[in-house]
């Protein structure tokens, strides 16, 4: 006899709302209908990226002023402009800058910022200040919410281990999660057994193993899918990168979801920052630079949109374990052939701080504002209570 909480783990997608099986029927004989609605794939830096370090202000007097230990020799540097660089180690990605399909913005904070890491990520996942003003629902599930139901898909997906980001919770809208695509299709062959041999039963424990059994159900029709459009884009070998890949797959299956959400952890460098740091912009400019290829190679790359944020940026000067602590403003990029490259927001002005933080120049909600309105083409005015001008991030603007 399986409890909630195990057949409730093992099932692969995991739907958030009154009517689960119903809606995981419905999206088991929807995967294969042609979309061509705008898609965003969001991909968290967890632990608050030291953005000084990733868009480097190289010219700034600062920065050698701040910086002994970490910082960066400037010939080993991509330049983006006379003021700043990519990190050494973001060749993919300053290709992809050089190639108009990257936007870098510098200076992204909030007002007031907070450095408590769960703070300010549920500051970042709401567009709220408070729980009284969220009430637990994220920036892209009150979006989605706006959205007529799409043949009972999951409107927002996590690909990869974790509990589902609130940015994505609606109050309508549906969110699902996975790990791994070749786990959909069977997870568990007794779980499935029990769910079936009870799927008549009335009570709680058989409302969860139906819901259970139409979850094996849509994985396997999501499997399907997927393998027969696997991508031919070569990833890195690191679980951001093959988490893209599924995402690319996905998309490239024509499954109906809008928002993709993946996370890379890692970026809290309170010591020995130099080479952690490396390895972790190694592979977010790897990852982000396949999955851009495997969509253009698709002819999907007019459709997606990927953008990266972390919950804070760090401290302009380092700290005495070759570290830096938590701060406050950094940079955000957005990647993908509907994006106007270049560099918004101003430079970073590391001699002219704030208590020992960078200025903000560029608050979030403004670029949140471009992605809803120029993006998903959405009315921003209501997600984010309030109106903030949207950056002119993309070729065409306007809902």
């Amino acid at each position: 006899m399986f409890t909630r909480r195990q057949l409730l783990k093992r099932s692969s997608l995991i739907a958030l709302a009154p009517t689960v099986p119903g809606f995981l029927a419905q999206l088991a004989q929807a995967v294969e209908a042609k979309r061509d609605d705008r898609i965003l794939v969001v991909v968290q830096l967890g632990g608050g990226n030291d953005g000084i370090n990733t868009v480097v202000p190289y010219n700034d007097e600062g920065y050698a002023k701040h910086r002994d230990k970490l910082r960066l020799p400037s010939d080993r540097l991509h330049k983006l402009s006379d003021a700043v660089a990519l990190h050494p180690f973001m060749r993919a990605m300053a290709d992809l800058f050089e190639k108009q399909r990257l936007a870098v913005v510098q200076g992204v904070g909030y007002p007031n910022p907070n450095r408590s890491h769960d703070v300010s990520m549920a500051i970042w996942h709401t567009a709220r200040f408070d729980r009284a003003e969220h009430k637990g629902y994220g920036w892209l599930g009150r979006a989605l919410d706006q959205l007529p139901p799409q043949s009972g898909a999951p409107a927002a997906m996590l690909v990869g281990d974790g509990a589902l980001p609130a940015a994505v919770i609606g109050r309508r809208s549906v969110a699902g999660s996975f790990s791994r695509l070749d786990e959909l299709a069977v997870q568990n062959a007794s779980a499935r057994a029990a769910a079936a041999a009870d799927a008549s039963n009335d009570d709680l424990d058989a409302f969860v193993r139906r819901a259970t059994l139409d979850a094996y159900t849509t994985a396997d029709a999501l499997s399907a899918a997927a393998a027969r459009e696997r991508g031919k884009a070569t990833y890195p070998a690191n679980p951001l990168a093959q988490q893209l890949g599924m995402v690319a797959r996905l998309i490239e299956a024509d499954l109906p979801t809008r928002v993709y959400y993946v996370v890379q952890s890692g970026y809290d460098t309170h010591a020995v920052q130099m080479d952690t740091h490396a390895r972790l912009l190694s592979e977010l400019s790897g990852a982000v630079a396949a999955f851009v290829d495997d969509l253009t190679e698709a002819k999907l790359a007019e459709r997606v949109l990927l953008m990266t944020f972390s919950e804070f940026g760090r401290r302009v000067a380092e700290n005495a374990s070759a570290g830096t602590d938590h701060g406050t403003a950094g940079p955000m990029f957005l990647a993908g052939s509907g994006v106007k490259g270049g560099l918004y927001g101003e430079t970073p002005r590391l001699l002219d701080l704030d208590a020992g933080d960078l200025k903000m120049s560029v608050d979030f909600r403004r670029v949140y504002a471009a992605v809803l309105r120029d993006w998903l083409k959405i009315d921003p005015t209501s997600v984010l209570a309030g109106h903030f001008e949207p950056l002119p991030l993309f070729s065409t603007t306007g809902a």
